[in-house]
Formats: structure tokens, sequence, C-alpha cells
């Protein structure tokens, strides 16, 4: 909770990647109350108030999912918002003239890759650029677990972590107010 809560400050991306990993933790401990304590709580060594809120914030976790009917696959409705926040900010940044170029170069970078991303993922041509791009690195920090795929993690890590950090990096720039995407 305190982890996800100061990702979600810092690097939305991250939350994200954070929040799905966590996802895939309670389905490997079968949503297990007893197994998420004595793996993910009880090694945190904190206070037992803190344990409890811990403990209640991965149930709450647990709860969504299956209220989304997500235990065996599929992610947070949640998080999936924020992804079409952050695809409707990479449109609103693909129209800016000034705050957009760069934004644009690094995109352009990206944009080669996508079509073979989106064959390798298997995933359907209707999902966003930004969705496609977290399931990449998504998938690429499993293989890395796993110690599988050392080429294509290198390659999609290369090719879509330059593009979601600068995408990560403006969306907190709005957020703050940094930045106007706006005005006129």
């Amino acid at each position: 909770m305190d982890i996800a809560q100061q990702k979600r400050k810092e690097n939305i991306a991250e939350y994200i990647l954070y929040l799905w990993q966590i996802e895939d933790l309670l389905r490997a401990l079968q949503f297990s109350p007893e197994a998420i304590y004595s793996t993910l709580v009880q090694p945190r060594k904190l206070d037992t108030s803190h344990e409890q809120i811990l403990l209640a914030w991965y149930m709450d976790i647990a709860g969504l999912l299956a209220q989304e009917q997500k235990e065996q696959s599929g992610h947070l409705n949640h998080t999936l918002h924020l992804i079409s926040d952050l695809h409707d900010l990479h449109l609103r940044l693909m129209q800016q003239q000034e705050v957009g170029e760069s934004y644009r170069q690094r995109y352009s970078q990206l944009v080669p890759h996508l079509s073979a991303l989106r064959s390798r993922l298997g995933k359907e041509s209707d999902m966003s650029d930004t969705e496609l791009c977290f399931r990449a690195l998504y998938a690429a920090m499993l293989y890395r677990i796993k110690g599988e795929g050392e080429k294509a993690v290198a390659d999609t890590l290369e090719v879509v972590s330059p593009f979601v950090a600068l995408l990560a990096d403006y969306y907190h720039k709005v957020e703050r107010g940094e930045i106007d995407l706006f005005k006129e």
C-alpha cells in the first residue's frame, strides 16, 4: 500500500505495473488471506496495526478482482482507466505544437515497432498504442523474472521504456499544473 502510494505520486507507469504485479501475486496465492499475510505482509516486519492495514489493502484488491470477475486473468478497471487517461494525454500531446514536439519525436521512434509488438503479444488491433506499450513492458518484466527471452526483453525495454517514461513524466507535469494542454 505504501509502496503503491509512493509510486502513484512519483511515476504513474511504475504504479500501474506494480498493481498488475500485485494482481498476479494475489492470483498465485489463490487469494488466501493466510498466504497473503505470510508471503506479502509478515516479511515487511511492521507493527500489528500496520500489518492489518496492509493485509486489508491486499484483500480489497482481491475483492475488486472478484467483483470485476478477473480472478483468473485481466487487470483492474482502475489501472485500465489510468492507461486510458494516459492515452488521451498521448493524443493531446500529438496535437500540441510547442509542448508536444519532443514527445512526437520519441513516439515516431516507437511507431515502426508497434506492429511487431502487437503480433508478438497477440493483442487485438483495436487496443491503444499506450495500452500495448504497458502490456509489452509487463510481459518483458515477467520474462525477466523468469530469466527468459533476454533479447526480446532488451529490445522491448529499449524501444518502449523511453516512450512510456516520457508519457508518465508529461502526465505528472499536467497533474501538478506545470503544463497546461488546454490553453489556446
